[in-house]
Formats: C-alpha cells, structure tokens, sequence
C-alpha cells in the first residue's frame, strides 16, 4: 500500500524549498562581494621597509600602517577595501570597483611625510607640527590657482623659523617638500631637475605670526585636493616598496563575469540533463539537491564575507561536478542492489552504506588538495581554495544526506515498488533473490575486457608519452608567466579584431616597445605585451591614459617583482609536495601502503602530462595553471580512491589471495564495477570544464584547459595505471609471503587463555 503521506511530504519540502530559494536569491546575488577581476579594481602587495635607519619593523608597525592605509582609502571612497598583514614585512591592499586606479596608486603608495626646510635642507618643520584633519584644497586670492591650506600648532614656532628665514636672504626660501630622501634630495638639485617632491619654495619677506599656511605649486585642482587628503590621513610610519601589483579594467571584469555565468548555466544545464536521462527519477533528485547547493555555497559565501573571484566562479562551477559525483555513486551502488533481488528499501539501504565510505575518502582527499592551496595561494587563488573547499563539504551534505532523504520519501511511501524502470534498470537485468549471487558475480558491460593482462601495453603508452613528454619540456621547456618570471603583462581590450602590428605601433608611440605581442579571445580582440622589467607608477599612468583614450577600456596591467616571483614558484613547489604527500599518507593509513604507492604514481603521471602539453602548446603558465594541478590532484585521486575501495570490498569477498591469478581477479572485477562511475563521473565534470572553455572568459582559459587535459589524464591514470601498479606489487609480496589473508581472524573464545 502507497503512503501518500511521505509523497506528500516531499512535495511540501519541495514547494518550501522553492519559496526560500525563489525570494532569497536575488539578495544574496545582490550582496556577494566582487573580487577586483569582476568588477575590476587594483590590488598591491607593498614590502614594508624602515623609514629611518635604525628603525624595526614590527607586528604593531605593520598594523598602523594598515591603518593609515585604511585612511587614504576612504578619501577613495572605496566602499569594501581588503587590506591585510602578510608575513613579517609585507601589506596586500585590494581595492575592487575604485574607479581611478591612477590616483588610487598613487595616493597609497606616497608616504606624505611632509617637511618644511631651508635651502641648505635643515628641517624646520615636519608633519608633527600640523594640525591633524586641518589641511583643505582652496583656491589663490591673488592668482585663482589652486592651493593647499594648513593649519600649524604652534604659532610662536612657525614666527621662530620664518625669523630665521628672513635672516639668510638673499636665500630666504621656505622649501616646502613631500617626501624628502636625506642623502638623495636637495634644494639645488630639485630646482635644477624640477622634482615634483620640492611642492613649493616661497620667499619668505616677513616674519609671520599666525597658523594659517598655504601651500602653492603647480597644481591641478585634483592633485591639491589628493595633497589635502593624504596630509589629513597622516604620513606612514614606513617607506613602501611595491612588489606585485594588478589593476583590472571595469569593462574586463564585467565581461568575464557575464562569459563565465553563462558557461556555468550551460554546464549545470547540462549535467541536469543527463542525471535525468540516464539515472532516471535518482537523476530528478539529484537535480534538486544540486540546486539547493548551489544556493547554500552562494548563502554561506556570502555569510562569511567572502570575496568571489573569476576562479571562485569556476570552482563552484566544478563543484556541481563533484556534487554529482556522490549522487552517481549512490545510484550505481543502488541499481547494483536492485540486480541482485533486493527490495527497493532494502537495497537503498544497502546503496547508502556501501557508497558512504568511498564518497567520504574521495572528499576528504580533495579537501586535504585544497587545504594545501589555501595554505600556500594567495589572492585570487586563495579565493578559488576557498571556494573548492566550501563546495566540497556543501556536495558531501547536500549530496550525501539531502539526495537520500528526499529520495528515501519515495522509496518508503512504497509508491516505486516492483518498477525499477524509475531506476535506470531492466525488469530483465534483476536477479531473483532465491539465486543468492553476489555483486561480485554480476555482468558489467565491460567483461570483455582484461585490464590486468593488458597492462604492459598501458605501461608502454604511458612510458612513450612520458618519453616525448620530456623531450618536449627539454626543447620548449615552460611557459612561465610573470607570476613566476617577473616582469609585466598587459591586456588591451580593443572592442575589436586587433592585429600584433598595431599594438605594435601604439606601444612604441608612448615610448613603450614590446618584443612580446600575442593576440586572444574569440574575435582576436585582446592584445597581451609582456616586459621583463616592472613598470613603474608613472609609466602604468601613461598606458592606461592613453588606450583609454585610444578604445575606451582600461587595460589589466600585473607587475611581480623577482623577489615575489622566486617566492610565487618556490611556494608552488611546495605545494604539490606537500598536497600529494598528504594523499599518499591518507591512502596508505585508509587503505595498504602499495595503494598509496601506486596512487602517487598516478598522481605524478596527471601533473606531469599537464606540465608537457602546456610546454607543448607555449600556454602560459601562472598562479591558476597551479591551482588547476591541485585541483586535478585532487580528482584524480577521487577516482583511484573509489576503485581501491571496491578492489577492497573484492578482497574481503576473497579472504584470502593464493594466486595471481586471485590478484588480477578482483583488480579486473574492481575496475569493471566502476567504470561506469568513472565515466559518468568525468563526463559530467568535462562538460562544465568544455562550457568554461567554449563560453567563459578569455581570462580563465589556461586554467580550463589545464583542467581538462588533466581531468583525461587523471581518468586514464586510475583506470589503466593505478590499479596495474597495485597490482604488480601485490603479486610481489605473494611471492615473497605467500598466501595473503584479506581479512583478519577474530580469536575465537576457546583461544583465550584460561583463569
């Protein structure tokens, strides 16, 4: 008899879940916060030096500069600005949406320590003996120009020094400097060079007995008023070094973000698609809770203030795929049960238990991946960790205990008994229980096939790939972008097909010449020039001034330092080291040794694949090609993780291992059982990969293709590889002990000693 009243429940969860997510997501799209490779903006990472000699730079110098940092922003008016501590010596500011990344540079970056001097550069005043907040843009009575007016402590003091002043004429000039190097600036010289730190030098003709002082140079309305704003936020404590910086136009962020939405609704679309086509009403299931957990990553993302980036967008995009991984191992260990002659409930019970354990290895596999690339990334690659991390514990809940409770409503309202049809299996492949055959003994589409007796012919194709693999890395060797060579990049939106000669041109007529020019996006729009030396500030000012004026965009400029980029590589080292140590250490503790062994074989076969066809095709590789390594680390061993499960699950079966021939038995029968998994597994994960590709942005498209070349690899790998090479190592410990026992015998009670 059908329970009408869990169909009815489900239907309720349903339509409340609708409710939730229909009023709600608007607001939360609404106040996720944009990383600057969004909405455009410029980030900086500043190595904080002394500012006088003698001086340390410790934890509380750090944080008042931050401080004062934070004070010059807001003359910006940057509403969310992300400013923070790295390290012992270094400040990362990100300033996403600030619409004058020129002013904002500059603002930032000057120390506005601000002096007053005589010709013979002895200081008279400095910055101490203003008032703070005081200073204000105004205008010349006499001349209309604009100037700066301050407003001075002590009056008596400011009398004493123009005294002294009078009395040294005919050089009776107050140097007014911001700035001022001792050992590197002076007077003569800065009257000589015209050096913009001299602001003003005024003839003093008269001994003044007031706090009211103006400050006139040659400014511009704009450049008294950032002067005014900079004196009242206060000077640094610190001289600031930049080392890394990267400013996105707003017309670059807004058309990756558009692309890469666009991608991932076509993947998802999809991935949904084919759950319901080939796991029927499970698949329908699967589509629901994959909503709810897209909705849940964009809730608690938001919660959590975190900032979304390109890559961010992409790794919630790949969640989905993982999601769906944890729903096809269910359903493929569900329609095995209902193979066998199980009821309907009996065998979603033993779906559930069966899958649980392999989807929680997979996950926290991945997650140790991007644990590691939390640890180790920064910006925008932290952000991508970040949100790899938070989809795969969100897909492990929604996935694992959403999917199964919404599905076990149907399934226990009895309303599918005797129709496994709504399962994805044939009335003809369903074993009556009276046969008692296990899932061991039960046909796979692949028996044909022996995966162990053809190993050596994978052996071989990998090893000549391998082979060429280097060959190609030792002729081309890589790629490196300026994240791990230094220098600069600069991306120019021309709205239009471009040509190399005309970047070409237009670089060399601001004294800018490029010997590096290539061309991309779709239309050939996007010219890309790289410098092997930094820019500096003012040279960054001039390119942005004048492909503003020549396309209407704002170009991406990124400049790393030598320093940064030694660090940038030695830090990617590291992590891959330590992300593919902690897997084999897992594997080795969660299931034997020989199988971490062979997983990290496998592991080192994907990662260096993708290393030779980026070699291969002169893809650059920078700080997302990493994070697309690790991720790829991370799913590879996913799928090797749920092959060693079942080959597990097959030896227990065994209990004990005589011969090889017992090896290559449960190592083929292993593969067999899930190669379906793997398959639908990829499958749906290629799909969202190819959606980025085809549909995303031009900015991402490295790390899609990385991910792509290495989600094939990682499939061959723990297919065709991994597996084989346990294999091997098995039949060589059987040599050496003999017969292996699967199963450890528990002592019976006549065994005990007795009292």
């Amino acid at each position: 008899m059908v329970k009408r009243s869990r169909i009815v429940a489900f239907f309720l969860i349903l339509i409340f879940l609708a409710g939730i997510m229909g009023s709600t997501t608007n607001s939360i799209i609404n106040h996720i916060k944009l990383g600057l490779d969004l909405q455009g903006g410029f980030e900086v990472l500043y190595d904080v030096k002394p500012a006088k000699e003698g001086q340390k730079i410790t934890r509380d110098t750090l944080v008042h500069t931050t401080d004062a940092l934070s004070r010059r922003v807001d003359v910006l008016g940057v509403s969310e600005p992300n400013i923070q501590v790295e390290g012992t010596n270094r400040i990362r500011v990100q300033l996403a949406g600030v619409e004058d990344q020129t002013q904002a540079r500059e603002i930032l970056g000057t120390q506005a320590t601000l002096t007053f001097r005589d010709v013979n550069d002895n200081v008279m005043l400095d910055g101490t003996d203003l008032v703070e907040g005081a200073a204000k843009q105004s205008f010349s009575p006499d001349t209309n120009q604009p100037i700066v007016l301050v407003k001075l402590k002590d009056k008596k003091k400011f009398k004493e020094v123009t005294e002294k002043i009078l009395s040294m004429k005919p050089n009776n000039q107050l140097a007014i400097w911001m700035d001022f190097e001792e050992g590197v600036d002076s007077y003569e010289k800065a009257v000589s060079s015209g050096s913009q730190k001299l602001l003003s030098a005024p003839n003093v003709n008269q001994v003044f007995n007031q706090t009211d002082v103006s400050i006139e140079g040659n400014f511009t309305t704009e450049e008294a008023e950032n002067l005014a704003n900079l004196l009242n936020a206060g000077a640094l404590p610190v001289k600031l070094t930049e080392v890394y910086s990267t400013s996105v136009g707003a017309q670059f962020g807004e058309q990756a973000m558009d692309k890469t939405v666009t991608a991932g609704m076509i993947g998802i679309a999809i991935i949904f698609l084919f759950m319901i086509f080939y796991y029927r009403f499970p698949g329908f299931i699967a589509s629901i809770t994959l909503s709810v957990y897209i909705y849940l990553i964009l809730l608690i993302f938001t919660l959590m203030q975190g900032v979304l980036t390109l890559p961010g967008i992409a790794a919630l995009i790949l969640g989905v795929g993982m999601a769906v991984d944890a729903n096809i191992l269910t359903y493929e260990r569900l329609k095995e049960e209902i193979r066998l002659g199980r009821s309907l409930r009996s065998a979603f019970q033993a779906g559930n238990k069966s899958s649980f354990v392999a989807i929680l290895d997979a996950n926290i596999t991945t997650l140790l991946a991007g644990a590691v690339l939390f640890y180790f990334g920064t910006s925008s690659v932290k952000g991508f960790a970040t949100m790899l991390i938070l989809s795969i514990l969100m897909s492990f809940v929604t996935a694992v205990y959403g999917s199964r409770f919404l599905l076990g409503l149907w399934i226990n309202s009895r309303f599918f008994k005797e129709k496994p049809g709504w399962f994805g299996v044939k009335k003809s492949e369903v074993h009556d229980l009276s046969e008692n055959i296990s899932a061991h003994e039960l046909k796979t589409p692949f028996d044909r096939f022996d995966f162990v007796k053809n190993r050596k012919k994978f052996y071989i194709f990998s090893i000549a790939l391998f082979v060429a693999g280097a060959i190609v890395l030792g002729m081309f060797k890589l790629n490196l972008g300026i994240d791990f060579s230094s220098g600069t990049r600069v991306e120019i939106n021309a709205g239009k097909p471009l040509t190399t000669e005309e970047v070409k041109t237009e670089l060399d007529a601001i004294g800018m010449p490029s010997d590096d020019i290539v061309l991309s996006g779709n239309d050939q729009d996007i010219g890309v020039a790289r410098y092997k030396g930094v820019m500096s500030k003012n040279e960054i000012a001039k390119l942005k001034n004048h492909f503003e004026e020549k396309y209407g965009t704002d170009p991406n400029v990124s400049t790393v330092s030598s320093t940064v980029g030694k660090e940038l590589a030695r830090n990617a080292l590291y992590a891959l080291a330590i992300a593919m140590l902690g897997i084999v250490i897992y594997v080795s503790f969660r299931f034997e040794s020989r199988m971490g062994l062979s997983a990290i074989l496998g592991l080192v076969h994907d990662a260096f694949f993708i290393v030779a066809f980026f070699s291969l095709t002169r893809l650059e590789v920078d700080l997302t090609f990493i994070a697309a390594v690790l991720t790829i680390v991370g799913y590879s061993i996913n799928d090797t993780i749920v092959t060693f499960d079942r080959i597990r699950e097959n030896m227990r079966a065994k209990k004990r291992l005589k011969t090889e021939q017992d090896i290559a038995e449960i190592v083929n029968k292993g593969l067999r059982q899930t190669l379906t998994r793997s398959i639908n597994t990829v499958l749906t994960v290629i799909v969202t990969v190819v959606a980025l590709l085809i549909f995303g942005s031009e900015s991402i498209r490295s790390f899609s293709l990385a991910l792509l070349v290495g989600l094939l690899a990682g499939t061959y790998s723990s297919i065709f590889i991994s597996a084989q090479l346990w294999y091997d190592l098995k039949v060589k410990e059987l040599k050496k002990k003999g017969p292996i026992k699967t199963v450890k015998e528990k002592k019976k009670w006549s065994d005990e000693p007795q009292v």
